[in-house]
């Protein structure tokens, strides 16, 4: 699916009667109005997604999104940069995930140790992440500590400390992270091999996490340029989701971040990747007792026409034990334990895959080719009506559900303004899934799907040597 870090949809608001007013007869309660509701849920082809956001840019660049939701007293709280593994180069890989781990060291008001402790204190919950194309940072906060987030995020996106023995101690946790992640996970070497594989001149070849041997080499130096180059107001989203009034959350935001200067950025122009002619294979060997392979393929950017066609022909390949991969390959020809399909879209690229784990003591070799013959079957036949409403519908069902929670539409809404250019993508994707053809499916596969197009990843046990069939 493409939305993997976002998307969800409304909890509902809750009312206390008075314990001094009973009424003899009681009155059918009348709801209230959902934030962020589907309307229309019981007709899908009229379904409607929306949110009442108010967006404000400060004159320092800093782009505001604000959602008011009453029914508890949370708010949920996320800065984003637009910065990525994507803005890294050969010898700096992992950079932006390094600066993540930095982040939570202190800074000029609030040190490491205090950071935490605070945080701890006021019953609050934070984390981060790093991904290709951007880095998010996000806390669960009850609505009256609201003011005390303001001030530590500003300290630590003004002034962050970055000690030299900070730094030390954190890589050997970074390192561990790669070896846990990656290096003793044999699917984290697939994963990690498929990028590569795929991408061969754009900046989305190498890991998130970076390589062990740029881990070791980090110094604050570099990562002072990086913070200083990137973590400025006018690179980064605010959406706060919650329990606050904005008017007066405006004016707090202005009052703590309309301080913060302005910085211009550099020019960013990252290296396209040229379209594959030729099939790729890459081997992977290690201590397992079963193959797994991927088959993956370039695919378009994130909220490209085609992307929400390659999504539902993703589902139809490979999502559950309904799916085609699943039913021929575990159920009938009992060759696999599982099957997967997924398709990955980033700011300016994606990739479109189908994975199967073989049974221990099966070749993969027979079930690589049924896994060819499947995504055949897609270029030369239209699927179902069946197919492509399960699929319909199943795609809608996770992109609400993830849309239940605060933190959920505060991700929704940050990944849709990052990658998109705008939050209100958001709200016409339900749309642009119903408008999809069995027609559109077909023509996509046929697209993006042909045997020059992909790129075999294999893992097998240690001693095992291997061809992917031409």
């Amino acid at each position: 699916m493409k939305r993997i870090s976002t998307l969800l949809v409304a909890v509902a608001c809750i009312t206390a009667s008075s314990a001094h007013a009973v009424d003899p007869m009681p009155k059918p309660v009348q709801k209230p109005e959902v934030i962020g509701a589907i309307k229309g849920w019981s007709n899908t082809d009229g379904m409607k997604l929306s949110l009442p956001v108010t967006k404000f840019t400060l004159k320092n660049g800093l782009t505001v999104l604000l959602v008011e939701d009453h029914s508890v007293p949370m708010v949920s709280y996320h800065t984003w940069y637009r910065v990525g593994s994507r803005d890294e180069s050969p010898g700096v890989t992992g950079a932006a995930h390094m600066l993540e781990h930095m982040m939570f060291k202190g800074a000029k008001k609030y040190d490491g140790k205090a950071f935490d402790r605070i945080f701890h204190e006021n019953g609050i919950t934070n984390n981060a992440f790093t991904t290709n194309d951007y880095t998010g940072f996000y806390q669960n906060l009850p609505s009256d500590k609201l003011e005390l987030v303001m001030d530590m995020e500003v300290d630590r996106m003004s002034s962050l400390s970055l000690k030299p023995e900070d730094l030390k101690s954190e890589k050997e946790v970074v390192k561990e992270e790669r070896r846990w992640r990656v290096d003793n996970n044999p699917m984290g070497v697939v994963r990690e091999t498929m990028m590569s594989t795929v991408f061969k001149n754009s900046a989305y070849h190498w890991p998130v996490i970076g390589y062990m041997k740029d881990i070791a080499n980090y110094d604050s130096e570099k990562l002072r340029f990086f913070y200083s180059t990137y973590y400025v107001p006018n690179n980064a989203i605010l959406v706060l989701v919650g329990d606050f009034d904005s008017a007066k959350t405006k004016s707090l935001i202005e009052k703590y971040y309309g301080a913060l200067e302005y910085r211009p950025l550099p020019r960013r122009e990252y290296p396209k990747e040229r379209q594959q002619a030729v099939q790729q294979n890459a081997f992977v060997r290690k201590d397992v007792q079963n193959a797994s392979f991927i088959v993956a393929f370039q695919s378009p950017e994130q909220g490209s026409p085609d992307s929400y066609a390659l999504d539902l022909a993703s589902n139809i390949l490979g999502n559950g034990t309904s799916s085609r991969l699943y039913k021929r390959l575990v159920y009938q020809k009992q060759t696999a334990t599982s099957t997967y399909s997924f398709n990955y879209s980033m700011q300016n690229a994606g990739v479109y895959a189908a994975g199967v784990m073989v049974k221990p003591g099966v070749e993969y070799k027979d079930t690589l080719e049924i896994v060819y013959n499947e995504l055949w079957k897609l270029r030369n036949a239209k699927v179902s009506d069946l197919e492509l409403q399960k699929a319909k519908t199943q795609v809608v069902k996770e992109l609400v559900d993830g849309l239940k929670t605060m933190d959920g539409k505060a991700r929704a809404l940050a990944v849709n303004e990052i990658l998109t250019g705008s939050y209100e993508n958001l709200f016409k994707d339900i749309e642009k899934y119903q408008a999809v053809t069995a027609d559109d499916i077909k023509r996509v596969s046929e697209k993006y799907t042909n045997q020059t197009q992909r790129s075999i990843i294999v893992l097998e046990p240690k001693g095992k040597q291997g061809a992917a069939n031409e």
